[in-house]
């Protein structure tokens, strides 16, 4: 017991071995050059680890789309193509419409599916096979035109023709967005936009974005986003898509607040519904409810193929703070061995270290107990 006692108050001091070797000298200071170079280059310069960092940015974005275009020898303008109203950051803008007008409830012959009698139909809803219809399929079989048989549905008639070949509103790829954009820092109470302070009015209305002199205008092109994000417009535009407005805040709080300003990128999201038949691009449908004198509702239906813009805003901000300083300096310190416990220096000389094994043992000892401390 008592030598358990005394072997606790002890105290214990590492060892440094000295070996008078130029090539192992070399080594060594060739091995320190490289963690200093490491520890400045990348893990203070680029890194910036004296840095306190917040990730968790605050943000809000509000987005305006303006331009006229000509469907179906209609003018139409933002309340008729744009979708929701509320200017969110998520937003499409319609390019092409199929409508279906004065739909009723009722009975009428389906389109897109086949007829089918009562029992194959009860057959195929018990095993949860369901068709691509517009109603509730009956089982029974109706005349349609050119006495074509057709199976009878009960749903909102007359039925849905969605295979009709339609021109795209072309006049889209010069309407504009506006995007305003609020970012904070809640860690620093940092609060900042895409308006650069000298932004006027006058710029406003007469800037669009491009990569090279007008990095910070607000007012985005929608031909222009569609290109940067490497993309066919008329072939977006007949089929529908998803394009990403990606808005960056990479700031670093130690320099002046000028130098703090979003960096913008663009990608297509739904890359995936290019290489496949199946559903491609992006549509949606949606209708518009009336009522006739007489009560009975009514509704035009509405296949919308459109161009979606998701507007993603990411970023982090770093500003110095003394504890990540020290704790990165220590280690950059003793990684390069600067501060040595005070100990007990054991010179290899004449028969501790008569050979190169021997040599190559002692420099091993001190690097494994440097990487251990």
């Amino acid at each position: 017991m008592w030598s358990c006692i005394t072997d606790f108050f002890t105290y214990e001091t590492t060892k440094s071995v000295v070996v008078k070797s130029w090539t192992i000298g070399i080594i060594n200071r060739v091995v320190q050059l490289l963690i200093i170079t490491y520890f400045i280059g990348w893990v203070f310069l680029y890194e910036k680890a004296y840095q306190v960092r917040d990730t968790a940015i605050e943000s809000s974005v509000m987005t305006k789309v303006k331009g006229f275009g000509i469907y179906k020898d209609k003018v139409m303008d933002v309340a008729d193509y744009v979708t929701p109203t509320q200017g969110a950051s998520v937003f499409c803008i319609i390019t092409k419409l199929i409508t279906t007008e004065n739909q009723v409830q009722g009975y009428c012959p389906e389109v897109s599916c086949c007829c089918l009698s009562q029992s194959v139909l009860l057959l195929k809803l018990a095993k949860k096979h369901f068709c691509s219809c517009s109603g509730i399929l009956t089982g029974k079989c109706v005349h349609s035109h050119a006495n074509v048989s057709k199976c009878q549905m009960k749903g909102w008639c007359p039925a849905e023709v969605d295979t009709i070949k339609t021109t795209p509103m072309m006049e889209v790829e010069n309407f504009t967005i506006f995007i305003k954009n609020s970012i904070r820092f809640p860690t620093f109470n940092y609060t900042k936009g895409n308006f650069l302070p000298t932004i006027t009015d006058n710029y406003i209305r007469n800037c669009n974005f491009d990569m090279i002199n007008n990095t910070y205008c607000p007012i985005f092109r929608v031909g222009d986003v569609v290109r940067y994000a490497q993309q066919n417009f008329t072939e977006l535009a007949r089929k529908g898509g998803v394009i990403g407005i990606k808005i960056g805040w990479m700031c670093d709080l130690d320099k002046s607040d000028d130098q703090c300003n979003p960096s913008y990128s663009f990608t297509r999201l739904d890359a995936m519904s290019q290489r496949t038949s199946v559903s491609p691009g992006y549509n949606f449908r949606f209708a518009k409810y009336y009522k006739m004198e007489n009560g009975t509702d009514y509704r035009t239906l509405v296949k919308a193929y459109a161009i979606r813009f998701d507007v993603l805003v990411n970023g982090n901000a770093g500003k110095f703070n003394m504890i990540p300083t020290l704790i990165n300096m220590v280690a950059a310190f003793t990684s390069v061995g600067v501060v040595n416990s005070t100990g007990i220096k054991i010179q290899c000389q004449s028969s501790l270290c008569t050979s190169n094994f021997s040599i190559v043992l002692c420099v091993f000892s001190v690097l494994v107990n440097r990487i251990l401390s």
